[in-house]
């Protein structure tokens, strides 16, 4: 065989071995410019995630409050308002009651309260520097009832009011309250009571007002946000989660009387009866009336918001003047006096924007605070601390 038959048959097997070699190596075609590509990629984006604290979302911050639903329309109204010009802080309010309210802020369960009635001397004494309480809101305790037979609106005074709650009278016709109203046809019909069933603040200002404006015959024994009504005993009364809870029952039981904060009778257009006030006038709840009795209760008011607020609910209640509606009465928020550091500006805004802008968005059944009472609530903003 020749030199030159040899070498092509030795090139020939160079040729196959080198084309089996290559069938048999992985395809990797262009996946390794691809990882490498990714690999990049995700550097880049894991750069940016972590950069500057500036380019991180801003946290949200959330605040939980609990108490009166006396205010509760109001608060809610002003919560929508505020949360929408501050996306990055959510508030969640829950109406309990004032007297939940009170008991969840004392244990620090929740970040702010409401309540009607303002802290008690002995409490106040007891968290004295530790808080700051603040008159938000005017309000009216009415008396509202289901009497279709009743063509006007009723008279009623203390008096009248404290013996129906007692269960001594027991009938629409009765002489005492025909007295009051000789021009309606009060009908033979029994009379249900409602009331509160839960610990409230409303309660509180409507047991108040009985007792100051008629002392011998309502008690100081039957005054308090949850106490023992007579009424009960004797099968008349009907007691009521709420102001929602006593309106609901009203509207649904002809022949009830009961007690509920200006702003559900009016959502509801309930008829309310005009009350005796201290100079012997039968007025109506409204702007005037509520507004009058409240500039006699501002030479009372402490000069800080961490003051003792204990004797302003004495101080517009039954109060004297002509035009006076005599159970009005101030709503209060309750603020701590220190918060945790992500906390305080959000509390701060909150507290700011309820004394300006929020007076201005007062809902129908409120009175907004007079001027001096803002300036004083807005001396908690250098207050509270970190």
């Amino acid at each position: 065989m020749s030199r030159t038959v040899i070498a092509i048959l030795l090139l020939a097997l160079v040729l196959v071995a080198g084309a089996i070699v290559l069938l048999t190596l992985p395809k990797t075609t262009t996946k390794p410019e691809t990882t490498v590509t990714a690999t990049a990629t995700t550097t880049v984006t894991t750069t940016v995630t972590t950069g500057p604290s500036e380019t991180k979302p801003a946290k949200k911050v959330s605040l939980l409050g609990s108490g009166a639903t006396f205010p509760y329309p109001q608060i809610a109204a002003w919560i929508d308002d505020f949360t929408k010009k501050h996306p990055d802080i959510s508030i969640n309010y829950n109406p309990t009651g004032s007297g939940t309210g009170q008991e969840q802020f004392f244990t620090k369960v929740v970040d702010f309260a409401a309540s009607d009635p303002p802290i008690s001397k002995a409490k106040w004494e007891e968290w004295k520097g530790k808080f700051v309480q603040m008159p938000f809101v005017i309000g009216a305790v009415v008396m509202t009832y289901n009497l279709p037979e009743a063509k006007g609106l009723l008279k009623l005074d203390a008096e009248t009011i404290a013996l129906i709650y007692k269960g001594e009278i027991q009938y629409w016709n009765d002489e005492r309250i025909r007295k009051l109203n000789p021009e309606i046809n009060l009908p033979n019909k029994r009379i249900i009571a409602v009331h509160r069933s839960d610990s409230s603040g409303t309660t509180d200002v409507f047991t108040n007002f009985l007792h100051k404006a008629a002392p011998n015959v309502w008690p100081k024994e039957l005054v308090g946000k949850s106490i023992e009504w007579p009424v009960d005993k004797l099968g008349n009364g009907v007691g009521g989660k709420g102001n929602q809870g006593v309106a609901e029952v009203l509207r649904t039981t002809e022949g009830s009387i009961g007690y509920v904060e200006l702003n559900y009778a009016v959502e509801l257009n309930m008829p309310t009866a005009l009350i005796k006030n201290r100079e012997g006038y039968f007025v109506m709840a409204n702007e005037t009336t509520i507004m009058e009795a409240a500039r006699g209760a501002l030479a009372r008011l402490p000069s800080s918001p961490d003051g003792d607020f204990s004797g302003d609910l004495d101080a517009i209640l039954y109060a004297p003047g002509k035009l006076s509606y005599p159970i009005a009465s101030f709503s209060h928020l309750l603020f701590y006096t220190s918060y945790p550091e992500d906390k305080v500006a959000a509390i701060k805004e909150f507290i700011k924007y309820v004394n300006t802008e929020g007076q201005e968005k007062v809902i129908r059944g409120y009175i907004p605070i007079p001027k001096e009472v803002r300036e004083l609530n807005l001396k908690a903003l250098d207050i509270i601390k970190p």
